[in-house]
């Protein structure tokens, strides 16, 4: 055997190893849960929350009071790796006149279980219900990878309205786009189709976008607007983790919000 084909040989072993891995790994990409960081001090009465799923996992999280209990209840869902408390205190800063309500994640402590993005999506429908029976109406925000989640309770519950930051069409296109050698189609287990969710929705839509997004590629948002001529729309030039530090980003989440 020559070495040219010797080497294109050991391109193609280490090209399936590679894929091999990611297919084994994906859920622990997915959900670092390792990098969540601790909790914040929370505003005195603060109430703990805990609800059973439907498979018996214990689900834990907070709701912050706000100033004005006639106003929807926001009901947030955030990033993989940002932790649900830390979360509740940053949206009760953006709108303090709004009850906060936020959940550890499936699997995230001290939630219980397994994450998965089926999962995560049936939670967030239990959730929303454990809430709604005593709210005005219901204001879903997602963040990251939360957008997915908080894009599938807009088809699946009626929504005051959802915030998407940082958002994306479909996991699968992600994953599509950043590994372009892989089969994504026959490997990838966590699909979230934001897109497919967000035409379902009555709900108003409201998206806050990263031109410079390098952990979602911004083609990927940019397919939301292209195909949703109805959601209003804020770009800001910044990144996928810096957007939270961009001067305009709490005036803009506020706004979209307030509507």
């Amino acid at each position: 055997m020559g070495t040219l084909a010797k080497f294109l040989l050991l391109l193609a072993a280490l090209g399936i190893a590679l894929i091999a891995l990611l297919a084994a790994f994906q859920t622990s990409l997915l959900f670092p849960r390792a990098l969540v960081g601790p909790a914040p001090d929370l505003p005195a009465g603060t109430a703990r929350l805990e609800l059973t799923s439907a498979g018996g996992e214990t689900l834990q999280g907070v709701r912050i009071a706000g100033r004005d209990p006639a106003r929807p209840v926001i009901l947030g869902f955030g990033g993989n790796a940002w932790n649900a408390e830390a979360m509740a205190l940053f949206l009760h800063q953006i709108a303090p006149e709004h009850d906060v309500v936020t959940f550890h994640y499936r699997g995230y402590a001290p939630s219980t279980g397994r994450p998965s993005a089926q999962a995560l999506m049936a939670d967030a429908e239990a959730i929303h219900d454990l809430i709604a029976a005593e709210a005005t109406g219901v204001i879903a925000v997602g963040f990251s990878i939360g957008a997915g989640i908080a894009a599938h309770l807009a088809a699946e519950r009626a929504l005051a309205r959802v915030v998407l930051v940082t958002p994306f069409d479909s996991l699968s296109a992600v994953a599509r786009q950043i590994y372009p050698f892989a089969p994504v189609g026959l490997l990838f287990r966590h699909d979230m189709n934001a897109l497919d969710a967000l035409e379902r929705s009555d709900a108003g839509i409201h998206l806050i976008l990263a031109r410079r997004d390098e952990v979602i590629p911004p083609a990927r948002a940019e397919a939301l607007v292209a195909a949703l001529p109805q959601a209003q729309v804020t770009r800001l030039e910044t990144g996928h983790n810096t957007i939270y530090d961009h001067p305009e980003f709490a005036p803009a989440l506020r706004a979209a919000l307030a509507r």
